[in-house]
């Protein structure tokens, strides 16, 4: 990061301290990124030649840097002697603040800037199943200047709208109408049961087999309603919001869950087992983002998909 910005942001100032001050005008108080990094270059180079010759700048404005952040802090912060500079106590503990400010600022600034250079997918609970692993592998051979990061945010948006990520595997139409979204395949409906549950023994089953059972639903991200059933025939419901606990309470036997093929893939777990309910319909994939706000990357990625997700 140049170490002419200015803490606040609102104005720059160089780092012999020719330029403007911030919009508060106080001078006085105010602590700049300049003078931190100024700080922590004399400490670590140990003079303050080298310490101007690492910044790019004179020695005469490292001394005037240094100045101006002592005064402002109003307390020495270094000790210079003919032959060495070493910190204070204080100075101590305000060289390791600065080295933490400093690194988140520097956090702040690759993760602002850093769009092209990497794709976050959120997912709420099970990413893309079995197809996980390829995508991840295939996109770094694809695509080696984007960096991919899988996210688990079990929200509607599984993490768009909490901002933690640019494309987001969601298996419902979006409600947001600013976010756009495309199917990339299709996935069976699966039925999780307690291993020792009498319909564990079938193949499969069928949607009146659970009708009389009780049914653990996310409402908040899942993809199972009561609604599947006849108005007649519903199961009962309970809910959770978490896929650690609903594997949990199936476990159990005492409910049952339904769920994207993709959950059975990616939750294997003694004493659960999974089976297709044949008479249910699949369930869409889809890939969604800011309808403003799309990343570069995300044709590329719904094209990568979608041929995985064809080749089932």
């Amino acid at each position: 990061m140049d170490i002419a910005r200015g803490v606040a942001g609102n104005g720059v100032t160089d780092v012999a301290g020719n330029g403007a001050t911030d919009v508060a005008g106080n001078a006085a108080t105010d602590v700049e990124f300049r003078q931190l990094r100024c700080l922590v270059a004399i400490v670590d180079e140990g003079t303050f030649t080298d310490a101007a010759h690492a910044l790019g700048v004179s020695q005469a404005a490292v001394s005037r840097t240094l100045a101006s952040l002592e005064r402002a802090l109003g307390v020495r912060l270094l000790r210079r002697t003919s032959r060495e500079v070493s910190p204070t106590t204080t100075g101590l503990r305000v060289v390791a603040q600065a080295r933490r400010v400093l690194g988140e600022v520097d956090d702040l600034v690759r993760e602002a800037t850093s769009g092209h250079a990497v794709l976050r997918i959120g997912y709420a609970w099970s990413a893309l199943g079995r197809h996980t692993s390829t995508f991840q592998r295939r996109w770094a051979q694809d695509h080696p200047g984007t960096e991919l990061h899988l996210v688990r945010v079990n929200s509607a948006t599984a993490g768009l709208a909490e901002g933690v990520c640019d494309l987001a595997v969601v298996r419902r139409p979006p409600e947001d109408r600013r976010l756009d979204s495309a199917i990339v395949g299709l996935e069976r409906r699966m039925v999780a049961l307690a291993a020792d549950d009498p319909l564990a023994g079938r193949r499969s089953v069928r949607l009146a087999d659970l009708s009389g059972r009780t049914l653990l639903i996310d409402r908040r991200t899942g993809t199972t309603t009561p609604d599947l059933w006849p108005p007649d025939s519903r199961p009962a419901t309970e809910e959770t919001h978490d896929v650690d606990d609903w594997l949990t309470v199936i476990a159990t036997g005492r409910c049952v869950g339904m769920t994207a093929e993709s959950t059975a893939h990616q939750y294997r777990r003694p004493g659960i087992v999974y089976r297709p309910v044949r008479d249910a319909e699949p369930i869409a994939v889809r890939l969604a983002w800011w309808h403003d706000e799309s990343h570069p990357a995300t044709q590329p990625a719904i094209e990568l998909l979608t041929a995985l997700y064809r080749n089932d």
